[in-house]
């Protein structure tokens, strides 16, 4: 025995015409709604609401949004709008801007703490052999470093920027 697979399952029936009954109803909502004002309010008054309604009657039934219906658009919109939030505030450190003085840049530069972790001593290791600066001559690459024997005040000691041994 065979059966016909159905095909185009996700393609909604036109029933009415080129509408289908979803489109139809919002459209016939929306034209009996705004019959009603017309017919009890005076033309001037009625304008403003029909105007409102025919247009959303309209969007509900035509206008898509990024390939959705409107409907699921405004469906969001009212649970966002009714839904309880939470809100987090939480404070940003702006760093305040700076002179690039040697004095800025060596308050930047201040020996941390150590801590017990391992990691973190090695990546603030790995920073400090980048670039170490010096009162008398500046900053120095690693290169220069290697090259020069300013490394022996270094070695172990953490040392304020006037030098002093901590």
């Amino acid at each position: 025995m065979q059966y016909q697979v159905p095909q185009f399952i996700e393609v909604e029936d036109k029933i009415f015409g080129p509408l289908t009954f979803k489109q139809f109803a919002y459209v016939a909502g929306g034209a009996g709604m705004c019959f009603i004002f017309y017919r009890f309010l005076p033309i001037y008054i009625a304008i403003f609401f029909i105007v409102p309604i025919g247009g959303f009657a309209l969007a509900l039934a035509f206008y898509k949004v990024n390939k959705r219906p409107f409907i699921l658009i405004v469906d969001s919109a009212v649970k966002y709008y009714l839904a309880s939030k939470l809100y987090i505030w939480k404070k940003v450190d702006r760093p305040k801007e700076e002179s690039n003085s040697a004095s800025a840049i060596a308050s930047k530069l201040m020996v941390p703490k150590l801590s017990n972790s391992k990691l973190r001593d090695l990546t603030w290791s790995l920073d400090i052999n980048e670039t170490i600066y010096s009162k008398e001559q500046g900053f120095k690459s690693r290169d220069q470093i290697h090259n020069s024997d300013s490394l022996s005040s270094f070695k172990g000691l953490s040392t304020d920027m006037e030098g002093r041994n901590t």
